[in-house]
């Protein structure tokens, strides 16, 4: 079952259990995902699982910015309700990275490519990318070179 199916799936599910929430979510992430689907090559394209974990997680770190944004000015019942939708969308992301596996994968890769310096970062974090394919954000991945580099 590709992920745009388990989406579809899910959201009849939600439809007949009448979870308003999870529905709402759902459908903004379905359409986010035809319009991305369309965007790439016309109406009756499909995104590959790869693609659409993409368009989750951009989904997924608007949620994370709004969260911050209501926090900051005090609204505490927006960031409640931003919190659930970014819960719901995390069921369909891969597993995230724990820490040490994170640095490992890190470490590794340095000692592939030989950096020894801040200055190689950029290729460090290039094949990282492919690496941890989409299993830990780019803000996280970013810091854990920084320390190791230095």
């Amino acid at each position: 079952m590709t992920l745009q199916e388990r989406v579809d799936s899910d959201l009849k599910e939600a439809m007949r259990a009448k979870e308003a929430t999870k529905l709402g979510v759902l459908r903004m992430l379905k359409s986010a995902l035809k319009y991305a689907a369309i965007a790439k090559s016309g109406a009756e394209a499909e995104l590959s699982d790869g693609e659409a974990v993409q368009v989750i997680r951009k989904q997924a770190k608007q949620r994370q910015d709004s969260i911050e944004s209501f926090e900051k000015g005090g609204r505490a019942e927006l960031a409640d309700k931003e919190k659930e939708e970014l819960a719901i969308l995390n069921t369909y992301l891969p597993q995230a990275m724990n820490q040490d596996e994170l640095a490992k994968v890190v470490r590794e890769t340095i000692a592939e490519l030989g950096a020894t310096s801040k200055a190689q970062m950029g290729v460090v974090m290039k094949a990282l990318q492919g690496k941890v394919a989409g299993r830990a954000d780019g803000k996280t991945l970013s810091a854990e070179v920084q320390k190791q580099l230095d």
